[in-house]
């Protein structure tokens, strides 16, 4: 993967957020032209027609106020990502966006779907990948299941350079907490958990360093340290 990866604590499609997306379509490949986005709702997909609606509007609204060529992909469930033209306008685009919702029911929808394999080939072209919430959570080695509370993981893509990725950090409950100490528990020698706070945003490569983005901070950790990162710091994962 050539382009840059973008996972989101929260806040897609927000003010909030303007200063981050600005950097990304500046840095999508998209060499003078105007950025092509695309929007997918997937996330959301079993929420119903109100919600995949609210956030399709969003995103496009949204991004065309920041001066791009804004499509939502109505990618909900198995047979919408195996069609041939969301796979071709997901190929095409310059900056690839999943908002949030059921990560879970993300890595099923996507997984050997014609729209993953599009979005992995315009990443080895240079395009970006923007992840919200469960859009971020995908990207790493495993999918925390909340309801054993970090006792049992999900398999996810791991196209990011992390074993765990935890968005809403600062937004996480107390009681909660213990999810956050059970998933680093299980990180072997060498692999990293982050957690991404709210309105926050890590951007980088494989192999690069990570900058952090938004209006808070990251939080790396490793099995035995661990370190917070404010807004506009860089941090290297040693690989």
């Amino acid at each position: 993967m050539n382009g840059f990866i973008a996972l989101l604590g929260s806040g897609e499609y927000l003010p909030a957020m303007d200063d981050v997306d600005r950097h990304l379509l500046a840095n999508c490949g998209a060499n003078g032209r105007t950025p092509r986005v695309v929007c997918l709702p997937t996330a959301a997909g079993r929420e119903g027609d109100a919600s995949v609606n609210r956030w399709s509007r969003m995103g496009v609204e949204h991004f065309t106020r920041l001066g791009a060529h804004v499509e939502a992909v109505p990618v909900i469930d198995a047979e919408s990502a195996n069609d041939l033209n969301h796979a071709s306008a997901v190929e095409d685009a310059e900056l690839i966006y999943f908002s949030g919702g059921d990560p879970g029911y993300l890595h099923r929808t996507m997984k050997d779907s014609l729209v993953w394999q599009a979005a992995q080939k315009a990443l080895a072209r240079g395009a970006v990948y923007a992840g919200c919430s469960a859009g971020a959570m995908i990207m790493g080695r495993e999918i925390p299941d909340f309801r054993t509370m970090g006792l049992r993981t999900i398999p996810a893509f791991g196209l990011a350079p992390f074993a765990f990725v935890l968005p809403h950090f600062d937004a996480i409950p107390l009681f909660a907490k213990p999810l956050a100490s059970a998933l680093r528990s299980r990180l072997k020698e060498g692999e990293i958990m982050v957690g991404v706070d709210e309105n926050t945003a890590i951007v980088g490569k494989l192999n690069e360093e990570w900058t952090v983005l938004g209006k808070s901070k990251a939080h790396v950790f490793m099995k035995e340290e661990s370190k917070s990162y404010a807004a506009g710091e860089k941090f290297s994962l040693g690989k």
